[in-house]
This record gives structure tokens, C-alpha cells and sequence, in this order.
């Protein structure tokens, strides 16, 4: 699982970067770790029960 998780957080080529600069790359993959955190979060059962957060 976890050589799945990294391929969906590279695309393409590993050795270049999407932007320039340090800080647009960082946000860039923060946002793409936190979109594939929450898709295995759904898959995993993730629904909200009175107003809160639960896993099924």
C-alpha cells in the first residue's frame, strides 16, 4: 500500500519539480498528501454521525 501511496503523490517525472520556488512546491504537496490522506479516508468508511467525524 504504501508504493501506492507514494505514486499518487508523484506524477510523471520524480526528478523535477512542479513551480518554481520552494515554498509553491511545498503547498503543492501538502495539498496532494492531504487529497490522498482524505480519498483512503473515504475508502476506509468516513461519514459524519452527529455533527462529528466517524469511520464505519
Amino acid at each position: 500500500m504504501v508504493e501506492r501511496s507514494i505514486a499518487w503523490l508523484t506524477s510523471g517525472n520524480n526528478r523535477r519539480l512542479r513551480y518554481l520556488g520552494v515554498a509553491k512546491n511545498d503547498a503543492w504537496f501538502r495539498l496532494r498528501a492531504g487529497a490522498v490522506n482524505l480519498k483512503r479516508l473515504l475508502n476506509l468508511g468516513l461519514t459524519v454521525r452527529n455533527e462529528a467525524w466517524a469511520l464505519g
